[in-house]
């Protein structure tokens, strides 16, 4: 752990408020823990003990977090023993939560154009992210792309807020994002109604070229998600010179620096070194992943 987050990271007894299913086995789960929410920053996330009979916590990004009521929302997909098991928490249980973890996204204030794109469970830090930009500088200039190749873990609505350079049939949202004032778009190879037949990044390039030089010169790119995703959205980022940031997922144990198991390369102007993607990141330049 860092010195900076020795005294950032808090350990607390969350109270299980919600717990809704998708289809695929997604669940957005809602707990009450007000230490992690009050200092909670998009790109952060929480350590969660699954059960009592498994010793080993799971990472999982936070996509929601009110420091005024204390709540947090997580989003995750069922992949192992540990997140069925946490898949049973019912409204009244408690969870151990370990957070917020990691270095969030800094954006550049002087670039008003804010492109995010999550895929499937890289999702929740765009959530995150579009809700706080909106609370500190509004909602004009930004654009969230979601994509997901099984049913999105919401109920997606068309959106009434037009995007320059997307086609009129790309028309789906998620409802939250659309209740900021924020432009979204999804996109899967699926064929859902509403969507954009494709990847996130065909996408993301058709909205950056029908940007202006000006509008172009003052974007910057947020992303999260599998990791042939994270490489073609730092490839397009290149192609057209626009800063791009990256919130890795990888597997953890402790999640505090300790174990380094979530080792990664990042290449910088001293060479390659090996960051922890907990405390070092989640969150790094594209250009320190995929140089």
């Amino acid at each position: 752990m860092t010195k900076a987050q020795r005294d950032t990271i808090f350990v607390e007894e969350a109270r299980v408020i919600e717990h809704q299913s998708f289809p695929a086995e997604q669940f957005v789960l809602r707990v009450e823990a007000p230490e992690c929410a009050r200092t909670a920053a998009a790109g952060s996330f929480a350590h969660i003990r699954c059960d009592a009979d498994i010793p080993m916590r799971r990472p999982l990004s936070i996509m929601r977090a009110d420091a005024e009521t204390g709540v947090i929302d997580f989003l995750y997909k069922i992949v192992g023993a540990g997140l069925r098991a946490l898949s049973h928490a019912r409204p009244g249980d408690t969870l151990s939560i370990m957070g917020p973890i990691g270095n969030g996204f800094v954006p550049d204030d002087s670039k008003p154009n804010k492109l995010m794109i999550g895929g499937g469970v890289g999702i929740p830090p765009m959530v995150f992210l579009a809700e706080q930009l909106c609370a500190n500088r509004g909602s004009e200039g930004l654009f969230v792309i979601m994509g997901s190749e099984v049913p999105f873990p919401f109920e997606k609505v068309p959106s009434q807020l037009d995007v320059a350079g997307i086609a009129p049939e790309v028309s789906d949202t998620m409802p939250f994002i659309e209740s900021l004032g924020v432009p979204a778009r999804l996109a899967s190879l699926q064929g859902f109604d509403g969507c954009y037949k494709g990847f996130v990044t065909d996408l993301a390039h058709d909205w950056l070229k029908a940007l202006d030089e000006n509008n172009r010169n003052g974007a910057e790119i947020f992303a999260c998600g599998p990791e042939p995703m994270l490489e073609a959205t730092a490839k397009l980022a290149a192609r057209f010179g626009i800063p791009c940031q990256l919130c890795l997922e990888e597997f953890m144990a402790c999640a505090v620096g300790g174990c380094a198991g979530c080792a990664v390369q990042v290449h910088g102007e001293d060479g390659i070194a090996m960051k922890r993607v907990c405390v070092d990141g989640p969150v790094f330049p594209a250009t320190a992943i995929y140089p």
